[in-house]
């Protein structure tokens, strides 16, 4: 082991600190003669706080800058949330990790009262379309109200904004310590993860050996057949991380079983497919469940989407 230091690439928000701290720890207690420190990058999605991020539009919100950072030599990985992260990269960079998954599903943080028993017409705060399309789906007379901000942020606009529930990725929650606040942690089945949701990816220069042989203890095998059956669904489709569309990979012994939601904002046309096979092959089951998916409808819903995120982008500046 050569390697004396390391420079993580970082978002300064608390969840992005802890999850990158995280990770400096696990490397410095691998290897106790490294010294790892953290660079803090603002990306495009820090900076524009004012407008939903589904109308800021594009891919990358959140890496575009810290990948930036990466190829002119500033930093040499980079620690982000599987679920903000596009499913291509710049050349010569790529996602060498997928660290074991936390809890995926999405929590509610309401003043004690269940997501069945909130009263007709709730103002519920979220920051995802695939979530505030599912909820739709079961209750079309919550009115949804969009949040942005880091978590603890967010929860408190249950105040500031005087909403009746928020939800939140339990992940975030739960490294935070936040766990005392959630109501009710809705099950996959009601609300399925956005893509990725839980794990956190390692990207890095494709081209370091002696970087991408340090940083291979954190994949976890199994959460990365699952992630990357979800983002390959998410290619097909041709998502970026601010549309309706919805996958969850699950591996049990050798087998994964994946399943896949896309859905109008309003949640009035929604299809969800499920298909399994070898967890070795999920990239490949990815893209055949986004055929699926895509053959049942989800190419008019999602034509629909980007239409409407096209001519947002054309009216918001950045």
């Amino acid at each position: 082991m050569s390697l004396k230091h390391l420079r993580i690439g970082t978002r300064a928000s608390q969840l992005a600190l802890w999850q990158a701290n995280w990770v400096k720890d696990e490397l410095e207690k691998r290897y106790q003669e490294m010294t790892v420190t953290l660079v803090k990058i603002k990306t495009i999605g820090d900076k524009i706080l004012d407008v939903p991020l589904a109308q800021v539009g594009g891919k990358g919100l959140f890496v575009k800058e810290i990948e930036e950072a990466m190829l002119r030599g500033e930093i040499d990985i980079a620690v982000h949330s599987m679920k903000d992260v596009p499913t291509e990269f710049p050349e010569g960079l790529g996602l060498c990790c997928i660290t074991e998954r936390e809890d995926s599903r999405d929590a509610v943080i309401s003043r004690g009262v269940k997501f069945a028993d909130l009263p007709h017409g709730a103002r519920i705060g979220t920051s995802a379309l695939r979530r505030q399309a599912q909820l739709l789906m079961l209750r079309p007379d919550l009115q949804m109200v969009v949040i942005r901000g880091n978590v603890e942020t967010r929860i408190n606009k249950l105040e500031t904004e005087k909403l009746d529930a928020v939800i939140l990725a339990a992940a975030g929650l739960k490294r935070l310590g936040f766990t005392d606040r959630v109501t009710e942690y809705l099950s996959i089945d009601l609300s399925i993860p956005a893509i990725g949701q839980g794990a956190l990816g390692i990207e890095c220069r494709l081209d370091d050996t002696a970087i991408k042989e340090t940083i291979a203890f954190f994949n976890h095998p199994d959460t990365a057949h699952a992630v990357r059956a979800e983002r390959a669904l998410l290619w097909r489709c041709e998502g970026g991380c601010q549309v309706p569309i919805a996958a969850h990979g699950e591996v049990t012994g050798n087998e994964l079983r994946l399943t896949g939601f896309v859905a109008s904002v309003d949640g009035r046309r929604s299809i969800k497919e499920s298909i399994s096979g070898p967890a070795a092959e999920g990239e490949k089951l990815g893209i055949a469940l986004a055929e699926r998916l895509l053959k049942a409808g989800a190419h008019e819903i999602l034509s629909e989407v980007y239409q409407r995120e096209v001519a947002r982008e054309k009216e918001i500046p950045v």
